[in-house]
């Protein structure tokens, strides 16, 4: 089984076929170190990786192909043919293949991590407006693994060295925001965020701030109540119990003085509040993590690109990135969970292995 290896077994999906997704893969991994790290899983087909090879010429990659994980390569590459059929593969233009066959992708690599023999995913961009069909009910990643494991609410979170930022709400119209922002909602949003702080990034204490809805905050009820009646009576019972959540604050001066710089996190109400910001100050070098999943799951902070695809130029930095933080996520939750094991059945394992060396 995966968690019994000792480099973790890393799920990779190709997203859309014709955007940049097997192209960053293929420039991510010609790095024989990344194979110091981590085995590699590639959910695709021998005929589509070799297609983007041929347009990388300069990246040296080798893969070892496989329908079965048993019987992985650990010292390289591995690609996962989850079909045998001709795809046609047309880079930048949307197709209803190239949506088909990322879905394929991320379902069977879903099911290979459900089963036990990936440790960790990791997603390469999809495309909405052809991934949103019958068998495929969803607006993106996030609402696909809560669902398919069981969670009962989850946190988009995308953060890199110096910020971290979560979405009260996701892929929802500008219309329906105010009306999806309740007290349960950000009471759900806030547990997550802050276990997922202590659990994944080994922070024992997080300071977490939360954006307002309305321009300046609401202006203590001139432009919008929901400050005064959703979101500030959330942080003042969380702080009444303990918890180190402050705000609400105005979203623009927030990011335009530096002020998340004192917090372990920020909690935007909606997508492009916080997105915006965290994107124009990651420069490319961000990942998206999916909180609250009894599994990691990690993705670049980009889209399909389609007005590069197949021409070489797609940068790998944030898609590398979210291979090492898949990773680290990985560390940091087995550490919380020794530290934070039974003391009294952590100290019989102890015992009881002293006495096996001692035996042998």
């Amino acid at each position: 089984m995966a968690q019994h290896i000792e480099k973790p077994i890393i799920g990779i999906t190709t997203g859309d076929l014709n955007g940049i997704g097997t192209e960053i893969i293929i420039k991510t991994f010609s790095d024989n170190r990344m194979l110091d790290l981590c085995t590699p899983v590639i959910f695709a087909s021998n005929k589509v990786i070799n297609y983007y090879r041929r347009i990388v010429p300069e990246h040296t990659f080798n893969f070892t192909s496989t329908k079965d994980l048993t019987k992985l390569n650990l010292k390289q590459v591995n690609v996962f043919n989850c079909w045998d059929e001709e795809v046609p593969i047309q880079p930048g233009v949307l197709t209803d293949a190239g949506g088909k066959y990322a879905i394929r992708s991320l379902m069977v690599a879903t099911q290979c991590l459900k089963d036990g023999q990936l440790n960790a995913i990791v997603t390469a961009p999809i495309h909405k407006s052809n991934t949103n069909v019958s068998d495929f009910p969803f607006t993106g990643h996030t609402p696909y693994f809560k669902d398919k494991f069981g969670a009962k609410d989850v946190l988009m979170l995308l953060y890199n060295n110096t910020l971290r930022v979560a979405l009260a709400t996701e892929h929802i119209p500008i219309s329906k925001v105010a009306t999806a922002i309740t007290k349960e909602v950000l009471q759900s949003k806030l547990a997550l965020l802050r276990d997922s702080l202590v659990k994944d990034f080994g922070i024992d204490k997080p300071r977490i701030a939360v954006l307002g809805l309305n321009p300046h905050a609401g202006d203590e009820g001139q432009i919008g109540n929901e400050e005064q009646t959703t979101i500030k009576p959330v942080i003042d019972a969380l702080r009444q119990s303990g918890g180190l959540v402050f705000g609400p604050y105005s979203a623009d001066a927030f990011f335009a003085r530096g002020s998340y710089t004192e917090f372990d996190a920020v909690l935007a109400m909606y997508h492009d509040q916080g997105l915006v910001a965290f994107k124009t100050l990651a420069r490319g070098e961000g990942v998206n993590y999916t909180a609250g999943l009894p599994i990691i799951r990690t993705s670049p902070d980009h889209g399909t690109a389609f007005n590069i695809a197949g021409k070489n130029l797609a940068d790998p930095d944030s898609f590398r990135e979210a291979v090492y933080q898949c990773i680290d996520l990985l560390n940091h939750r087995r550490e919380y969970a020794a530290n934070t094991a039974n003391p009294l059945k952590k100290g019989r394992i102890e015992k009881e292995k002293e006495t096996e060396e001692v035996a042998s």
